[in-house]
């Protein structure tokens, strides 16, 4: 049940955070019989088909933008980036373009040859199938697609990328398909609809909105409650069970302000170490992404007006895997259409590419012990010293103008019009490239899972934090490196393999 005027005083299980991989947790642990608190920060607006749901978080056709942290990078960076996150139920599931991609099989098994056992592809693959059902995610056909995608999808072939089917087979390079999404009659479906609602009539489920946790409780190495800020007062909530699901941005502050955390932040900021682990806020890393647009044409305005007529033309609906000469046998870069929307201030027509694996790292940094403070979050996008990830965005730039160049797309593109002709060769795109760093909103790493053997790990292969008894990590903070996918997908499957993990240790069912 979900008890928005009632904070419990003690739970079996707290989880910290109602967004992506939090709820399925929740979802999963109640199922089982556990009790269990959802403590999230934002509010909570209910259950499906509660009118509290906000317009933009429902409609799939546009990202979302409301209930924001407002995070952004400062002045770290030449020019202000968003790092848009939903402080809401449903977390940044609320917000995605709803595109659910799983990577390849190189990225799972790598985390588990690694030093993570349970990680490898072969073991999340039902992990993977589980949580597409849950998000009920469908697979478009290429005749579903708008005109704007469909062009990119036919035109990829000009530059050898092979139209596939769906681009979620763990073995396949490269090529262009229509994105499967997890859009139910134009609704975006969030964690909160197909995980927390199936269980939220349950007994040992319940709900707190606008319950932000300021520390998690630790005595002698072991968890003994959390305090959270709710209605204007602190509370304590007695449990010897808590999982952090705040994400990449949130979860390492909530170490931090709990006295885990590298030694030397923590003493600037007089709070008592507790455990030392360096790597809490390290390890930040995001696919760097850049953006092209183009003018259009009456045609394509004219086909995509009649679309829009009918209620539907989602801003994204097809994507390629394509690779640059740093790993021409596996895809390292997205490209990705946008159809006109709020993100530009006049109407533009654009694809951008995002590098999948990026080598740059940066870091999340508490500037405060007061949890309302915002951190400082420094991605330090494109620092790495070789200039690889620079350069794998420039050369997908070139791979786009090969295709908008041909005569048939560019009849329904138009002109260049960003960055523009006059930004020429590879050299010039990646000066562009560096003076325009943009994010791909898939932070990850934070929280890194490792053995303890590694200076550098957060969590172990269970989820677990080094250290500290009775508190887990569940969230794309453990990713020790970011999947080549959207992370929408892999975050959930986190949240599954968690799940399980705890299950297990309870003597429930994994």
């Amino acid at each position: 049940m979900s008890e928005r005027d009632a904070l419990p005083a003690e739970s079996e299980y707290v989880i910290v955070g109602g967004g992506t991989a939090g709820n399925v947790v929740a979802a999963r642990l109640a199922e089982a019989g556990a009790e269990v608190l959802v403590l999230e920060a934002g509010p909570d607006f209910g259950p499906f088909g509660s009118p509290e749901w906000p317009a933009d978080i429902l409609d799939a056709t546009r990202l979302g933008h409301s209930n924001d942290w407002g995070y952004d990078s400062g002045d770290t960076l030449p020019v202000t980036v968003a790092f848009e996150r939903a402080r809401a139920i449903g977390g940044c599931s609320d917000f995605n373009g709803t595109t659910q991609t799983w990577g390849h099989r190189r990225d799972y098994d790598g985390w588990a040859e690694a030093g993570n056992p349970g990680w490898s592809t072969d073991e999340l693959l039902p992990f993977f199938e589980a949580g597409t059902a849950a998000m009920r995610v469908k697979r478009y056909t290429a005749e579903e697609l708008t005109p704007w995608q469909y062009a990119w999808y036919d035109g990829g072939t000009t530059i050898g990328l092979p139209k596939l089917e769906t681009l979620n087979v763990m073995d396949e390079t490269v090529g262009f398909a229509p994105e499967d999404n997890n859009i139910v009659d134009g609704i975006r479906w969030n964690t909160a609809f197909a995980y927390l609602d199936p269980a939220r009539q349950l007994p040992g489920l319940t709900v707190v909105g606008e319950a932000h946790v300021a520390r998690v409780l630790v005595q002698n190495g072991a968890v003994t409650g959390v305090e959270v800020q709710w209605r204007g007062a602190a509370h304590v909530v007695r449990t010897r069970k808590v999982v952090v699901a705040g994400g990449a941005y949130n979860s390492p502050q909530l170490l931090q302000r709990s006295g885990i955390g590298p030694a030397a932040l923590l003493g600037e900021l007089e709070i008592p170490v507790l455990v030392e682990l360096r790597g809490v806020g390290e390890n930040l890393h995001d696919q760097p992404f850049a953006l092209m647009s183009w003018s259009g044409t009456e045609r394509m305005e004219r086909e995509m007006g009649a679309l829009r007529e009918t209620g539907w033309a989602p801003d994204e609906q097809a994507m390629a895997k394509a690779a640059s000469s740093f790993d021409p046998e596996v895809f390292d870069m997205h490209f990705l259409p946008y159809s006109p929307s709020h993100l530009f201030d006049r109407k533009r027509w654009s694809c951008g590419v995002g590098a999948l694996l990026p080598d740059s790292r940066g870091f999340v940094r508490i500037s405060s012990r007061d949890p309302e403070a915002k951190p400082v979050i420094d991605h330090r996008f494109l620092s790495d010293p070789a200039g690889h990830d620079a350069r794998v965005l420039a050369e997908g730039m070139e791979q786009l103008r090969a295709i908008a160049g041909t005569s048939t797309m560019a009849g329904l593109v138009g002109a260049e019009i960003h960055p523009g002709p006059e930004v020429g060769d590879l050299d010039a795109l990646i000066a562009h490239v560096n003076a325009n760093p943009d994010n791909y909103w898939h932070p990850v790493g934070t929280c890194k899972m490792g053995p303890a053997s590694d200076p550098t790990a957060v969590v172990d292969a269970r989820g677990q934090v080094h250290g500290v008894t009775g508190c887990w990590v569940a969230d794309a903070s453990i990713m020790p490196v970011v999947p080549r996918a959207t992370t929408a997908m892999p975050v959930v499957v986190v949240g599954e393999r968690i799940a399980s993990f705890l299950l297990e240790d309870r003597g429930g069912v994994a």
